[in-house]
């Protein structure tokens, strides 16, 4: 298959290349900050579209995984970045796939698990999972990040793309040992000891491996009956131990 990963120079990223190439795929990442890899690497803005939506025509499937790291202080402006890069992103991968003359077959998105709300009972999912919005106790900053979700999604709605299988695959924390990966942030947190509960340590956490993340894009890929919001996660309870 012809992949395309855009933003796809971050952990996530690299580790599906990597994956795709290793199984003889064609691989193709687009970024603002390409930088030398075995794979093809095509530079884009992430605003308009250029040279870079000709990759769409012909190709197999399409990640979008751009967007604002939000491991960063929820300021106002950081707030701005953070939905922009993904609402404003998603939209261009629709533009450019609607210009595609042979459309890619699938199109992956990337979404968030943090749509959902903050529960003890049960574990939430995308068919019985509980929309963030309808507690009433969520804390404002709690619901920035659920409006985010809604606002990503809804940004690929608005494509309109009959021939193009959408997935909006709502994920987490992909845990992987990668330098700037989730594990490698906590594991500098328990190095300088600032392990311990997260919260009052009874919540569930969101997670998946990088391993899983791959077999569960790789079923997606697979199962073309598969369209929609899909929650590609682990639930559980976990602690970050100090080292």
């Amino acid at each position: 298959m012809k992949i395309i990963l855009t933003g796809g120079t971050g952990q996530v990223g690299k580790f599906l290349a990597e994956a795709f190439l290793a199984q003889n795929h064609e691989v193709v990442v687009i970024s603002r900050s390409p930088v030398p890899s075995p794979w093809k690497t095509v530079q884009w803005d992430g605003l308009n579209l250029g040279d870079w939506a000709g990759e769409m025509d012909g190709a197999d499937v399409v990640l979008n995984l751009a967007g604002r790291s939000v491991n960063c202080r929820y300021n106002k402006e950081n707030q701005r970045q953070i939905l922009e890069s993904r609402t404003n992103t998603t939209r261009l991968v629709g533009k450019a796939i609607e210009a595609a003359a042979a459309p890619p077959e699938l199109w992956i998105n990337a979404s968030t698990a943090t749509i959902y709300s903050h529960r003890y009972d049960s574990p939430n999912d995308d068919i019985t999972g509980i929309h963030g919005l309808n507690d009433s106790n969520l804390p404002g900053i709690w619901k920035f990040s659920v409006r985010v979700a809604d606002a990503w999604e809804g940004a690929m709605d608005e494509s309109n793309l009959p021939s193009t299988r959408k997935i909006k695959a709502r994920m987490s924390m992909v845990m992987g040992s990668g330098k700037g990966s989730v594990f490698d942030v906590f594991t500098g947190l328990a190095l300088k000891g600032l392990g311990g509960s997260l919260g009052d340590g009874k919540q569930y956490v969101a997670w998946i491996h990088e391993l899983d993340f791959l077999r569960a894009v790789e079923w997606m890929i697979k199962n073309k009956q598969l369209s929609g919001a899909i929650t590609s996660v682990h639930q559980t309870r976990f602690q970050i131990t100090s080292l």
